[in-house]
């Protein structure tokens, strides 16, 4: 089925496979992404060794949860208090140990062509499959909120590689996200990726409409090539995010009340997550959370792993996590909207010289929330070290069906790149226990 198919056709299909597919499919209207770059570990999360052998178990132990006999790390008790409403992936496995490639399956449910991890780390391409978001924003887009927004910088490495898994990839990039790039944190905070600027009143920028398409009108006459209708697309875009009252609306985080903010925290992944939730309340269907490198560390811990887990990031994950989680249940969002912290791997079970652990794509756990995910469940297992898989392995591909699923999005979808060349969209198989 391709993707290019009108809406009513589109939502016809989808009545026909939530039919044949279950109560859980399109549960899902919103997604929201909490990337955490870099890899959190296993081991210190959701699938805690406490009774594994030393070194490889760490510092920490392991707490109950909301759940009897469900256990997490101790490193996030808030979590933890959530977890009937929550489930976990203990068993994701792939083969691959670099963040700049690995993000891809991660984001899109699509692999590098085998051989490609001796490329190391390769900048994003043209030819790269599209992630959830460029997808979504192919499929829906109409009215005037975006469809996909990035909140945080774009991901990157130290040597200035961007991760894949971030940009539209084969479908072009009249798909890329809406990006919101600052510091959410003032209590007067503007998000300026859909604030005028000052001096510009919006009447004026209205005229700048008409204008602007009496010239566009003019170039196309001399050049009609891609390039130039993307270009189009973004100034179009640009415009409508300007002048639309629904779009200042949804991005007015000022506007909650300051108690509710500081239950987020007051960090750029506390305020990330509480615009993400004002995002799809307003019905933005997928928003990316970015949680990568930050002047305290990131989640890539070759060195100083307990204490950066225990100083950092564990505390502000798990408090803006908890935040989100009952914000959205407490607004009768939840079960629409799929929650889902996820990252490229996990950690290894050895801990190195530097008191830290490297990256480990060989097993490694993710969570979810809502949107059809049936909760208080633990999905697959790992051994005594967090190394590799002892029940139900799942690859990132089978995540991907899962949220496609989740989503509304049929399995047998097919999507064209720039060469009209086609695509199966979900090459996984959806993991039926996570689903309600």
């Amino acid at each position: 089925m391709g993707l290019g198919l009108s809406l009513p056709t589109l939502y016809r299909a989808q009545a026909q496979s939530n039919r044949s597919q279950g109560a859980s499919f399109g549960r899902a209207k919103s997604l929201i992404v909490l990337y955490l770059h870099g890899g959190h570990a296993q081991q210190e999360t959701w699938d805690p060794k406490p009774e594994g052998p030393l070194p490889e178990r760490g510092e920490f132990s392991a707490i109950a949860t909301s759940v009897p006999g469900t256990f997490i790390g101790e490193l996030l008790p808030r979590s933890a208090a959530l977890m009937h409403r929550m489930a976990l992936i203990r068993s994701l496995s792939h083969g691959n140990a670099n963040h700049v490639q690995a993000s891809l399956p991660a984001m899109t449910g699509h692999s590098h062509p085998p051989g490609s991890e001796s490329r190391g780390d390769v900048p994003p391409s043209l030819t790269d499959f599209p992630p959830f978001g460029a997808v979504l924003n192919h499929l829906r887009r109409q009215g005037p909120l975006p469809t996909w927004v990035q909140i945080g910088p774009q991901m990157r490495r130290f040597n200035g590689t961007a991760i894949h898994g971030q940009t539209p990839g084969f479908l072009g990039a009249r798909y890329s996200p809406l990006v919101v790039d600052q510091n959410l944190r003032p209590d007067d905070v503007r998000v300026g990726a859909v604030s005028p600027q000052e001096g510009i009143p919006l009447v004026r920028l209205t005229g700048r409409r008409q204008l602007l398409q009496q010239v566009n009108d003019q170039r196309r006459r001399l050049d009609q090539v891609a390039e130039v209708q993307s270009f189009d697309a973004f100034q179009q875009r640009a415009l409508n995010l300007l002048t639309s009252s629904a779009t200042a609306r949804a991005f007015e985080l000022a506007a909650e009340p300051a108690s509710l903010r500081d239950r987020y925290g007051r960090t750029d992944f506390g305020q990330g997550c509480l615009l993400a939730r004002r995002l799809v309340e307003a019905g933005v269907p997928i928003v990316n959370v970015h949680f990568c490198q930050t002047p305290e560390g990131s989640w890539d811990t070759h060195g100083r792993h307990f204490s950066q887990m225990k100083d950092h990031l564990c505390p502000i994950f798990d408090r803006a996590l908890s935040a989100l989680v009952t914000d959205l249940d407490q607004r009768g969002l939840l079960e629409q909207t799929l929650v889902m912290p996820t990252a490229e791997f996990g950690r290894t079970p050895n801990i190195n010289r530097n008191a830290g652990r490297d990256h480990w794509p060989f097993v490694y756990s993710v969570a979810l929330a809502g949107g059809g995910v049936r909760p208080g469940i633990v999905h697959g297992a790992s051994d005594n070290i967090a190394a590799h898989p002892t029940a139900h392995p799942q690859h990132p591909r089978d995540l991907a069906a899962t949220v496609y699923h989740l989503l509304g999005v049929p399995h047998d979808t097919i999507i064209h790149d720039h060469t009209n060349r086609p695509h199966s969209l979900v090459i996984g198989q959806k993991i039926d226990a996570l689903l309600v």
